[in-house]
């Protein structure tokens, strides 16, 4: 009779105590970083634009507060880059293993949630067992026989304490710290195929300016060798031109050196070995500066790179992993219940079956400090995290500083070059005119080739540094990701139709 009252009675008490308790989490929530409270990225006030100059170069104007578009590269208007960029974000090995990593990290929130519900578990078992009667001075019992036994176990944690909560919160916040990473590498590719195609198209200009002045230098060289032959220069004269023509050309195979290295690099992010072909060759004229330059006011920088957001993502992870570890060490219990057969005559044969119910509590006693010691490491860890947060919004500050330092002082830059190169062509063409009708002397020639030589290709590297730091101000500002369709597994970077589309495909 005691046994029956218990059964009826104890139910109701232990579903009491599961409502009381069942809110509660112990450990740290989570809040979000509040943002910084910089209200400028530089020391010195940003201007609105780049210097102005009255030789056709493009001005670009700082707009303070306009959001950037997802697909920022096709502000440099040049359909071969779009093409390429669109071929990479499908085959990209890189992007293929982030999504990969994402996957993973959605199916292990998934597995995590199950222990939110009951486990259930059947067992049959037959065994066959010989019962020796000798040894109970019955040997007329001995027998053979066959016992089955079948049974349904449930258990069901209370998680009274939130440590299944807190993990599943733990797994939910990898997860985050996987799609913000899968969106790093989107931008990152990106940003890296626009670069080596602006590094590409430099070094073309370079090339085609070397082999142009090589030709120039060559004639030179004719000029100066029949003018020794009458005496109006002397040898050294000659030994001075064919040096300049011997230096000049010794710079060629380094610059197809490094262009053949960029070919390379851009046939990986493709996902090509480096003997397949690319198709495009880019050239600066093919490419259009952006005029318009968002630029993001400081609070809203956190929200926006990739980087700031997993570091985030992995500082809640590290509050959730102080939550599972204070709950560990606390009381864990459980509802367990069983119902099953063992009989001889077979499975759930009649008279046959038994059952039981009831909780269970396990708590730690001594553990030799184990479990506090784990906490404490846990602590150690969210610490850990908490600076690399910090770390990371004021690299992110420093990136977007730097490029627009960068920027202003690019055009400046190419400003001062275009004077300088129109000047030293001014001053060759002046200087071969008057070498050819004996005005000056061979050195006054020489210097101006070098001048001119110089001249032109810091000019082309000047041009390609726009560039090139354009690409790292929409880089570091993280590029428009939240103005395209959220990263999955099947898809990064697309147009939130496409990735539908996708989607449907599989």
């Amino acid at each position: 009779m005691s046994i029956n009252k218990f059964s009826f009675f104890f139910p109701p008490a232990v579903f009491t105590f599961l409502l009381l308790f069942s809110g509660c989490a112990v450990g740290p929530d989570f809040h979000t970083p509040a943002p910084p409270k910089a209200t400028t990225y530089t020391k010195s006030p940003l201007g609105t634009q780049t210097v102005y100059t009255d030789k056709g170069d493009i001005v670009q104007r700082f707009r303070t507060g306009k959001d950037i578009p997802g697909q920022w590269w096709k502000l440099f208007h040049s359909k071969s880059l779009n093409n390429l960029i669109d071929q990479a974000l499908k085959v990209n090995p890189t992007l293929q293993a982030a999504e990969g990593s994402l996957l993973s990290a959605m199916e292990n929130v998934s597995a995590g949630q199950g222990a939110y519900a009951p486990s259930v578990t059947g067992n049959l078992s037959t065994v066959q067992q010989y019962f020796n009667g000798s040894a109970f001075g019955a040997p007329q019992l001995s027998s053979l026989f066959t016992l089955n036994t079948g049974s349904l176990s449930v258990s069901y944690p209370l998680d009274l304490f939130g440590g299944i909560r807190r993990q599943v919160e733990s797994l939910k916040a990898q997860e985050d710290y996987q799609r913000f990473q899968l969106e790093a590498a989107y931008l990152t590719l990106t940003s890296n195929i626009v670069l080596v195609a602006i590094q590409e198209a430099s070094l073309r200009e370079q090339i085609k300016a070397t082999r142009q002045i090589i030709q120039v230098l060559k004639q030179e060289l004719i000029i100066v060798k029949r003018q020794f032959e009458v005496g109006s220069l002397s040898r050294s004269s000659v030994y001075s031109q064919a040096t300049l023509l011997a230096q000049e050309e010794a710079t060629l195979p380094p610059l197809e050196k490094q262009l053949s290295i960029e070919r390379h690099q851009m046939a990986v992010y493709l996902g090509r070995f480096p003997s397949e072909k690319i198709g495009a060759n880019f050239h600066l004229d093919d490419l259009t500066l952006p005029d318009e330059l968002p630029v993001s006011l400081p609070s809203k920088l956190v929200e926006q790179r990739p980087d700031i957001r997993s570091a985030e993502a992995q500082l809640h992870s590290a509050s959730a992993q102080v939550g599972v570890a204070t709950a560990n060490m606390f009381p864990q219990i459980s509802l367990t219940g069983q119902y099953g057969s063992e009989s001889i005559a077979g499975y759930f044969s009649p008279g046959s079956q038994f059952w039981s119910y009831g909780p269970s509590l396990t708590q730690p006693i001594f553990q030799a400090g184990t479990l506090l010691h784990k906490k404490r490491a846990a602590v150690a860890i969210f610490q850990q995290t908490k600076a690399q947060y910090k770390n990371a919004v004021l690299q992110a500050f420093q990136n977007v500083a730097d490029s627009l330092r960068a920027l202003e002082a690019d055009a400046e830059t190419q400003n001062a070059q275009m004077v300088a190169f129109v000047a030293a062509s001014e001053s060759l063409k002046i200087s071969e005119r008057q070498f050819n009708v004996g005005a000056i002397g061979y050195p006054g020639l020489f210097n101006a080739q070098q001048s001119y030589e110089q001249a032109r290709i810091n000019l082309v590297l000047a041009k390609a540094s726009r560039y090139s730091d354009t690409v790292a101000l929409f880089q570091s500002l993280g590029g428009g990701w939240w103005n395209l369709a959220k990263a999955t597994p099947k898809g990064v970077g697309l147009p939130k139709k496409q990735l539908a589309k996708n989607s449907s495909k599989k």
